[in-house]
């Protein structure tokens, strides 16, 4: 296993980003809202003002050229006061198992927590197995709160739902 270096992204470093973000998108194109295409043509003023809205962090291993994962986070009080929400984890397939995605979501937690924030929002699809046992194993707890799964691509999945865990941090 190689060294993980995760860090948050600076505005500066959109390309960066935006690599990353493309090759999330071409790799797993039915578990975002989003799209390849659409987010191809974007014109780098639209990917500054994406770094502003929330904090991007990246992960990174000796293994892997752009990036071996990358997650979102913002701030999001739709379900809880002075809450941080976690979105658009990726990891790369070849580092799929290797600590990535558990190095993303401890940065996550470290910063929601150095922000003051009393919890971190992560929405998992409720069919996504591997997703909802990666976060109950790290820590997150499921809540009440559903809301219907987006997809960028046409599916017969109409009714395919999205579940908030929660990880509580502490004050």
């Amino acid at each position: 296993m190689s060294e993980i270096t995760v860090r948050a992204l600076e505005p500066t470093e959109w390309e960066k980003y935006k690599a990353c973000r493309l090759t999330a998108l071409q790799e797993a194109p039915d578990a975002f809202a989003a799209d390849y295409d659409t987010e191809a043509a974007y014109e780098e003023a639209l990917w500054l003002e994406r770094m502003g809205r929330a904090t991007r962090v990246i992960a990174e291993t000796a293994k892997v050229k752009e990036a071996a994962g990358i997650v979102s986070l913002r701030p999001d009080e739709a379900i809880y006061e002075n809450a941080l929400e976690a979105f658009g984890l990726w990891v790369a397939p070849d580092e799929r198992g290797t600590g990535v995605a558990t190095a993303l979501m401890e940065f996550a937690t470290a910063y929601a927590a150095d922000a003051g924030h009393g919890s971190l929002i992560y929405w998992v699809g409720t069919d996504n197995g591997r997703a909802v046992a990666f976060a109950s194993s790290f820590g997150f707890r499921p809540t009440e709160y559903r809301r219907p799964m987006e997809h960028s691509v046409d599916t017969d999945e109409d009714d395919e739902e999205e579940l908030a865990m929660v990880y509580a941090l502490r004050p």
